[in-house]
């Protein structure tokens, strides 16, 4: 199969650098001269990888399209292509609706919305799609977990949980800030910062079965420190401000339909 990225960014080398490791048969990768540093460094790694001059060259040439370019860019990009009837689109655009990119397209094509994150790189990703699509689903598999969200809105979920990432960075950030107050140095602060939430994170997997109020309970002794930190961030407008924000992405996201 020959695949193909109209926009050569963070997201589209991820995706490359991830699917080049798994096991999914690939003959051909063609990706946008644009973003010319990203486009000769994947050539550079991987024989696979050809970079084409024009973007139309690679909707003539690829089986399965990725189109990644920025929101603000995409009508742009995509109304100035010819694009095969019946080819397979993935897009990967945040807030750009199948309906609205189909009539940019204006040739009848299987379009297919998905959410890859930086992680499908390393094969520790988490990919939501929309609709369901098998292809797309084993495509995916070699990159870590596929989530096929059921409606628009259960996709749209995911995009908006996904929001979270800066916000995840930002809260320890703000806890590694006060460590440094009190004497620890950043590099340790950040390493034990790190170990801590990737045990909480695998302590989460291992345990399906566990609601996340559950694990929280479970962490938490009566009386005990963890319990008095939540009780207090919640009591100060933590959870409630997390989530109106959630909301305001929301709003965004859907008023974009």
């Amino acid at each position: 199969m020959k695949i193909g990225f109209i926009g050569t960014g963070v997201i589209a080398e991820a995706i490359i650098v991830g699917m080049s490791a798994s096991d999914f048969d690939v003959e051909e990768v063609l990706v946008s001269v644009r973003g010319r540093e990203v486009s000769d460094r994947l050539a550079r790694q991987f024989d696979k990888v050809r970079v084409c001059n024009a973007n139309q060259d690679i909707l003539d040439t690829a089986d399965l399209v990725f189109l990644a370019v920025l929101p603000h860019q995409a009508e742009d990009v995509v109304t100035a292509l010819q694009f095969k009837p019946g080819q397979t689109v993935v897009s990967v655009i945040a807030t750009l609706t199948a309906e609205r990119l189909a009539g940019w397209i204006g040739t009848p094509v299987e379009i297919t919305r998905a959410i890859p994150l930086p992680t499908v790189a390393d094969g520790r990703g988490v990919t939501a799609i929309f609709p369901h699509s098998d292809l797309l689903e084993r495509f995916f598999s070699g990159m870590g977990r596929v989530v096929s969200a059921p409606t628009l809105d259960a996709f749209d979920s995911y995009a908006i949980a996904s929001s979270t990432m800066g916000t995840y960075f930002g809260f320890l950030e703000t806890v590694s800030n006060w460590m440094q107050k009190q004497g620890t140095d950043p590099a340790s602060a950040k390493a034990y910062l790190d170990t801590l939430f990737f045990g909480l994170a695998s302590t989460s997997r291992a345990a399906p079965e566990q609601t996340l109020g559950d694990l929280r309970v479970g962490h938490s002794t009566p009386g005990g420190l963890n319990e008095q930190l939540f009780l207090v961030f919640d009591a100060k407008g933590g959870g409630e401000a997390l989530t109106d924000a959630l909301g305001s992405v929301a709003d965004r996201v859907r008023g974009a339909r």
